[in-house]
């Protein structure tokens, strides 16, 4: 399981609301093996008195946090981490200076999901890479 939170600017984001959007359910997907039709994100726009950064970022100043089950290996969460890096500045122009991933990972166990524990889930995809 993998669900995506994407912060910023409202006036920055929301047009490149859908080319970011493909960009990383296809980079979760490259990854660590993500199925496109489990593309959780939600898109959380800001007024700009509502979010304060570093002076060294620009207004595309950007953070994505993304929250998956524990068992990937450190080097999978790196090589994500890159690969995102690399094509979000390749796709919508916002580059590594301005953008923040923050990789969560919680015990399958802390999900509930379609009325059952996340340890519990026959899922179609693997998460112990």
């Amino acid at each position: 399981m993998v669900q995506v939170k994407i912060f910023g600017l409202k006036e920055n984001i929301e047009p490149k609301r859908f080319a970011l959007s493909y960009v990383i359910q296809s980079t979760l997907k490259e990854a660590i093996g993500t199925p496109e039709k489990k593309r959780f994100q939600r898109f959380i726009t800001l007024e700009s008195e509502n979010f304060i950064y570093p002076s060294d970022r620009t207004t595309n100043y950007t953070i994505i946090e993304i929250i998956m089950f524990e068992g990937r290996s450190t080097e999978v969460k790196k090589n994500l981490i890159r690969l995102l890096f690399q094509k979000i500045e390749e796709t919508v122009d916002i580059t590594p200076q301005d953008l923040e991933i923050v990789l969560v990972e919680t015990p399958k166990s802390n999900w509930g999901i379609r009325g059952v524990p996340g340890d519990e889930l026959d899922l179609d995809y693997k998460v112990d890479i």
